[in-house]
């Protein structure tokens, strides 16, 4: 009578985990975020630096931002002091 108190309160253990682990893997499901989904990373501006004969520097900028093309400029210009 003993052994089957026990064994029917281990059964009763296994379940009650069973049923929670259950639970558990409803609990993480993976939503999507569209905020997240939708940003792309930032491609770089391209730049081709050429030096002249004179020792002067020109060049050429590409990229899909104009505002960030615009703040490489200036950073180039001030970098090789071009006026």
């Amino acid at each position: 009578m003993r052994y089957i108190k026990i064994y029917s309160v281990l059964i009763l253990l296994l379940l009650l985990a069973a049923v929670a682990i259950a639970a558990e893997k409803t609990e993480f499901q993976f939503k999507k975020q569209p905020e997240l989904q939708q940003l792309r990373p930032k491609k770089p501006v391209r730049i081709k630096l050429r030096r002249s004969p004179k020792s002067e520097y020109t060049w050429e900028l590409a990229g899909d931002d104009a505002d960030e093309i615009v703040r490489t400029d200036r950073k180039l210009r001030k970098m090789l002091n071009v006026q």
